[in-house]
């Protein structure tokens, strides 16, 4: 059954449309529409960040965990992704998801069935819509933007998996912020030698020589094939940061 979530609401069969809301934001034209149509969208805008920090205000501890929504239950990914979730909760934190299938889904199912908090932040796409069956707080989202600053004001680091486009989206947002010390504390890492190695490479061999990063920039990234390795640096930045 075709099926797509347009923030809260649900939309199947022939009610689904086909366009997005950030679309209708970002492609608008013509000389005066913007005037009467921008000032409206602020309170949607408003909205889902006001929702968002509803849902997510008492969350605890928690991490944020990416990778492609490709990725199939039998690739061994899918089982890394799983372990990664058990392992959070078994550390005391929380999971923050995109809420979709693939890596997502591995995270949130193994975080659900140790008994932690499972949480998608799903948003408004024309494939891909709806959140996994194992989010236990899910939250719809039309706008990106909004949706990015919840990933990163609730959770206190990043685990990043083999992804595409979205989790490189993700991973080099967060690795700005905390070039420019917008988030501080905040450790970001790889799992997966093999997949992240070539563009750690590119990165050292090409932009660090060109003198358009730093070392400092890439040594912001820790490469990891170790599950454990991974939540041990989140339990550390834990331990490390002020008590609010």
């Amino acid at each position: 059954m075709t099926e797509k979530y347009k923030g809260p609401v649900v939309m199947r069969r022939n009610q689904v449309d086909g366009t997005t809301t950030d679309q209708r934001l970002l492609d608008s034209r013509g000389p005066s529409d913007w005037v009467h149509a921008d000032p409206w969208r602020v309170l949607r805008i408003q909205a889902e960040f006001v929702e968002g920090f509803g849902a997510l205000a008492e969350l605890g501890p928690a991490v944020a965990c990416f990778g492609s929504a490709r990725t199939t239950p039998d690739d061994p990914v899918y089982a890394i992704g799983e372990s990664v979730g058990r392992k959070l909760t078994a550390a005391g934190f929380a999971v923050i998801t995109g809420g979709g299938p693939g890596v997502m889904e591995a995270v949130n199912k193994g975080a659900s069935e140790a008994g932690g908090i499972s949480v998608g932040l799903g948003i408004e796409l024309p494939f891909e819509s709806g959140l996994n069956q194992w989010v236990d707080i899910g939250i719809n989202f039309r706008y990106f933007f909004a949706r990015k600053t919840m990933f990163v004001k609730y959770a206190q680091g990043f685990i990043v998996l083999p992804g595409g486009l979205g989790t490189l989206d993700e991973l080099f947002e967060a690795l700005t912020l905390r070039q420019t010390r917008k988030v501080t504390g905040f450790p970001l890492v790889l799992v997966g030698t093999d997949y992240w190695q070539g563009m750690i490479d590119w990165l050292r061999d090409r932009a660090l020589t060109h003198g358009t990063i730093s070392q400092a920039d890439i040594d912001m990234l820790k490469l990891t094939d170790d599950v454990d390795e991974a939540v041990a640096m989140m339990v550390a930045a834990r331990e490390q940061r002020p008590s609010s």
